[in-house]
C-alpha cells in the first residue's frame, strides 16, 4: 500500500491501492475499503484515485459523497 500523504494532516486515511478498476483504502482505524466500478462506480473510483494521489481531501469525498457505497471491507 502507498501511504497517504495527508497534506491537511487530519485526514482519517492512513494508506491506499490504486488498481485498474478499483481503490483500497485504509483508515486509521486499520480498516480498509474496496471501491470499485461496480460499487460506487466507474466516476467515483476515479475521483477517489485522483484524491489519493493528491494527498489532499480523500477522507472528506468518503465520508460526504460516497458514505456507505462501497464494493467490501477487507
Amino acid at each position: 500500500m502507498t501511504p497517504y500523504k495527508n497534506l491537511s494532516t487530519d485526514s482519517g486515511v492512513t494508506a491506499y491501492e490504486i488498481k485498474v478498476d478499483s481503490i483500497v483504502v485504509e483508515f486509521k482505524s486499520g480498516d480498509k475499503y474496496l471501491y470499485s466500478y461496480d460499487t460506487p462506480g466507474k466516476d467515483a473510483v476515479e475521483a477517489i484515485k485522483i484524491l489519493a494521489t493528491k494527498g489532499v481531501g480523500l477522507s472528506t469525498y468518503i465520508s460526504k459523497d460516497i458514505k456507505g457505497r462501497y464494493a467490501a471491507k477487507l
